[in-house]
């Protein structure tokens, strides 16, 4: 496989975004655990998802990213395939990305900002045209991603969630058109086998903090 790689110097620092490889994928797989434990929930399952998701058949090598500062891996994005379906029955394959992050000590710097970038770049030279994504919005509106309500699309129980978020990666992919929204099956996460994986490795302080309410509050809210 052909490595995607871009390099630049930021504040006097190296900083360089490639595929990633094998022999990055324990570093990977630290570095999400970092950057997500305690986020959400108390604890992180997301490193257990990126070690399955690269063996499922829907994982998109090709936009599979990290980025290093220094010669150092401080973060990476995944992709993998997903569908939406009209009201006819019609099915257009699209992206959806996660998990993405950045290791805590290197967050609002600018560095996830250029990660997304890069990968939106070359998941269009790869000929998609949407990603929906659930998160934050105020990780991704500035990045142009907006509320699923504002493509008409929805899940399949008809609700239009708070954190379901789409990006036109070419104007008017969407045409207005009614579209129910299916993720990958590589993202319902066994959390037994989740639990165990997270045993093998170095113990970790599971507590609460604020973003896990902030969480709870956009994953349970819908817009009308």
């Amino acid at each position: 496989m052909k490595r995607e790689k871009i390099e630049w110097s930021q504040m006097n620092k190296k900083v360089e975004i490639r595929n990633e490889v094998e022999t990055d994928y324990k570093k990977v797989e630290e570095v999400t655990r970092r950057a997500f434990w305690n986020l959400y929930v108390p604890g992180c399952i997301e490193h257990y998802l990126v070690h399955v998701m690269r063996s499922h058949k829907d994982f998109l090598p090709k936009l599979d990213f990290v980025i290093e500062v220094d010669n150092q891996v401080i973060g990476n994005i995944m992709y993998t395939k997903a569908r939406m379906v009209d009201e006819s029955g019609e099915e257009k394959e699209i992206l959806t990305f996660g998990p993405v992050c950045i290791m805590p000590e290197y967050q609002r710097m600018g560095y996830g900002k250029m990660l997304m970038e890069h990968s939106f770049e070359q998941a269009v030279a790869l000929g998609y045209d949407v990603i929906v994504i659930f998160g934050n919005p105020n990780n991704y509106v500035s990045r142009g991603f907006k509320s699923c309500k504002k493509y008409n699309v929805c899940l399949e129980n008809g609700t239009y969630p708070a954190a379901m978020m789409v990006k036109e990666l070419k104007p008017e992919a969407l045409d207005g058109r009614k579209w129910v929204y299916y993720d990958s099956a590589v993202m319902k996460i066994d959390e037994q086998e989740a639990q165990r994986f997270d045993e093998s490795l170095e113990k970790m302080e599971k507590n609460f903090q604020p973003s896990q309410e902030e969480f709870y509050i956009h994953s349970h809210s819908f817009v009308q």
